[in-house]
């Protein structure tokens, strides 16, 4: 109990003391990735992997569904108000926007995608080299608004979220026969991707990134999904997940020193979430919460996406007691708590 008051006195501190910052190094939050960060750009894209209706969103500012893989905010949101920006980062596809609201933050991420292109494929969802061509076009825009010199500065000294990867190895890999296929075991299916996350770091590094922030893998294992379908191990934590999570971590972190190293100016920081989510996983109650084996949504299990029935009598009423949303998703507030141990681990240095 101690603990647990202590570990919230500490995030209450954090929160406060970030929220109230104004020191303007980063005037943009800058975001790729998959729906951990989507904000909600598959709305506007004919896929199944969207969570534009409700139960989806009834935490939001407003109470109405976004896109976003939650009950609430995701954290590009809580990590741009941190930086004394907007408390939402909206979604580059959503016309409700326009340049002005995107010069302070803008995500080009989507649900589903993965470094590999055959993973978008999976749900017909934009490929990481299509988010690329999307800020490409973003530039385009910013520099016809606000001239080149201004442009320029924002782009350089924005701080650039990327979070992806699960999806690589949950939809695609383990899902599919092709890249089994294709690569004798997993180890080499991981250096595949690390080669394409280079390639797409070092091609955002020359459109004028210079902060960036990467998370990768989570304990996947742990996903309420997993759980339900290891029946083996009593709904337990699928270990053989989670070591290749923190396999395929520990290649990325090397990938993060040497383009730090080979870089001029280049700012990488490797803001593994994996340890923080796993403590949350395995000791809830110290976090606040009171269920992480299953999600909010429906039974918890194997919901997500439409499967998230708005009818369902059995979603929880109360998301704050869940570290899981639905079976693949965090709740509003793990989102917070991760958030606020990355900016507080990894990002300050940009503050």
């Amino acid at each position: 109990m101690v603990k647990m008051y202590t570990l919230w006195f500490f995030l209450i501190e954090i929160i406060i003391h970030f929220s109230i910052s104004s020191s303007g190094k980063v005037p943009s939050i800058i975001v790729f990735g998959d729906s951990s960060v989507d904000t909600g750009n598959n709305n506007f894209i004919p896929t199944m992997a969207r969570s534009d209706f409700k139960p989806y969103g009834r935490d939001f500012l407003n109470g109405n569904p976004t896109g976003r893989f939650s009950n609430g905010r995701i954290p590009p949101d809580f990590i741009s108000e941190a930086f004394g920006l907007r408390p939402i980062v909206p979604a580059y596809l959503d016309p409700a926007y326009n340049i002005s609201d995107f010069a302070s933050g803008v995500c080009f991420a989507s649900a589903g995608t993965g470094f590999d292109n055959a993973t978008s494929n999976v749900a017909d969802v934009i490929p990481l080299w299509k988010e690329v061509e999307y800020y490409k076009d973003y530039q385009i825009k910013l520099r016809a608004h606000f001239g080149e010199e201004k442009a320029n500065e924002i782009l350089r000294e924005a701080l650039y979220l990327v979070s992806i990867g699960t999806n690589d190895f949950l939809e695609n890999y383990y899902t599919l026969p092709e890249r089994r296929y294709e690569f004798n075991n997993v180890e080499q299916y991981e250096d595949f991707l690390i080669i394409l996350a280079e390639n797409f770091f070092r091609e955002i590094y020359d459109l004028g990134a210079r902060k960036i922030s990467v998370t990768a893998l989570p304990p996947m294992g742990c996903l309420p999904l997993e759980r339900a379908i290891n029946v083996i191990d009593y709904h337990g934590c699928v270990e053989g997940y989670n070591d290749v999570a923190l396999e395929f971590n520990g290649k990325l972190g090397r990938l993060v020193t040497k383009l730090n190293n080979d870089l001029f100016g280049f700012q990488m920081v490797d803001a593994n979430a994996y340890d923080i989510l796993l403590q949350i996983v395995t000791h809830p109650s110290s976090f606040g919460f009171e269920d992480a084996r299953v999600g909010c949504c429906g039974t918890g299990r194997f919901e997500m996406g439409f499967f998230c029935d708005p009818q369902s009598p059995f979603t929880c009423k109360d998301a704050n007691k869940y570290v899981f949303w639905d079976a693949f998703h965090p709740s509003e507030k793990t989102s917070q708590i991760v958030s606020n141990y990355l900016i507080q681990k990894y990002l300050a240095k940009f503050l």
